[in-house]
């Protein structure tokens, strides 16, 4: 009861003037240098929300990556705090591929876009190629993309299936693909529960080792997303391990 209390009252006020105040540095600051302030605000937000709400964090695998490299991050997407855990302990700059959807959402969406966000637009072929292309230009200079191939979020806390589509993007543009691991987001915060309190639990990221192609094929994307889908599934707890079918997929 008192950690209500305390969300009400405390946490729930910073966590509104300080998503205010990031969304507009991040409209202000994309103009100039949307490689910066498309990322970097995101991240100070993203800890101070996590922070206040008084949530342990623990990360592994950071030693897998390299900074200098364009990588393809999956993840497997197990309620909204997943946000939070990647954009605040990622520690790479990125850019994160979202559904067009959001881009409706007020202020926030506005400052994806002018943060250099990717939204994907299903429409048609011409669309496809230019959400690729668009992706394409984005992943220079050590920038990567953070996609949930999931595509949406669980409802048990188990993974669905991958869409090939991030796998795809990775193969043409010949870029590792790293496996994440988010554990503990379900247990914080169900998509179930909406706006709603959030429970204090632990959450954890775990930064597999990357996957580099090995060919320019189908089977390559296929073989890729399958071991994606394995490592990441391996590092779940067991009451989360195994495919449990997610009726929005």
């Amino acid at each position: 009861m008192l950690y209500k209390i305390y969300q009400l009252c405390i946490a729930l006020p910073i966590i509104f003037v300080a998503t205010v105040i990031t969304a507009l540095v991040t409209i202000i600051g994309g103009l100039f240098n949307a490689h910066v302030f498309g990322y970097y605000p995101g991240k100070i937000w993203s800890r101070l929300i996590c922070r206040v709400l008084l949530l342990p964090i623990k990360v592994e695998g950071r030693e897998n990556i390299d900074h200098n490299q364009s990588y393809v991050f999956v993840a497997n997407h197990q309620g909204p705090m997943d946000i939070f855990l990647i954009y605040g302990y990622l520690n790479r700059n990125f850019k994160w591929m979202m559904k067009k959807a959001l881009r409706k959402m007020p202020l926030v969406g506005y400052a994806c876009e002018r943060a250099r966000h990717i939204f994907v637009d299903k429409s048609g072929p011409k669309a496809i190629k230019e959400t690729i292309e668009n992706a394409r230009h984005t992943l220079q200079g050590g920038t990567s993309l953070v996609v949930f191939p999931e595509g949406a979020r669980s409802f048990t806390g188990h993974m669905g299936i991958f869409r090939k589509g991030a796998f795809q993007l990775a193969d043409d543009l010949q870029l590792p693909v790293v496996p994440v691991t988010i554990d503990g987001s379900f247990d914080v915060l169900t998509r179930m529960a909406g706006l709603n309190f959030v429970n204090r639990h632990a959450m954890r990221l775990v930064i597999h080792k990357p996957i580099y192609p090995t060919s320019h094929s189908p089977e390559d994307i296929k073989t890729t997303m399958n071991e994606a889908y394995n490592v990441i599934m391996s590092a779940l707890p067991e009451k989360y391990q195994g495919y449990v079918k997610n009726d929005d997929q």
